[in-house]
């Protein structure tokens, strides 16, 4: 589990995310959490590997087939961030309000080099849906599939 990037970001003592620990939940946790940072955008997060691995999505993520959004990924974050609604304070690492969108869970259905397919059963998104990576780049597609 890869969280020490995460840790490195920050300062436990100012902010009240979880630290987390190298643990998983047991599932398969699905998370879209809102976050009005210095801009707003939606933190996608798919528990895998230990870890909840995460992808900034600039946009409203895609309810209907089409809708394709940029995804970015970002650091792991810890299963425990699954739960997380607050404010991190300014001068902290994402500074901004964060509230839970939508949750639930998901099947990984694919998974190879560059490309994830999942069925999402969450309140707000449900079927399957596909992040394709750009080659060699954090950048990804997020799409329902048709």
């Amino acid at each position: 589990m890869e969280l020490e990037e995460y840790w490195k970001k920050r300062d436990f003592e100012k902010t009240n995310e979880p630290k987390g620990s190298e643990k998983t939940s047991g599932g398969n946790i699905y998370v879209i959490q809102k976050h009005q940072a210095r801009r707003l955008h939606y933190d996608l997060r798919l528990e895998m590997d230990g870890v909840l691995k995460s992808w900034a999505i600039p946009k409203t993520p895609p309810t209907e087939k089409g809708v394709k959004r940029l995804a970015v990924q970002v650091e792991d974050h810890p299963v425990e961030y699954a739960n997380f609604e607050g404010t991190i304070p300014e001068g902290q690492y994402g500074a901004g309000t964060v509230e839970i969108w939508d949750r639930g869970h998901y099947v990984l259905t694919e998974r190879g080099e560059g490309k994830l397919v999942f069925e999402i059963k969450g309140n707000k998104l449900r079927g399957d849906y596909c992040l394709v990576r750009f080659k060699g780049r954090k950048n990804w597609l997020f799409f329902k599939k048709k």
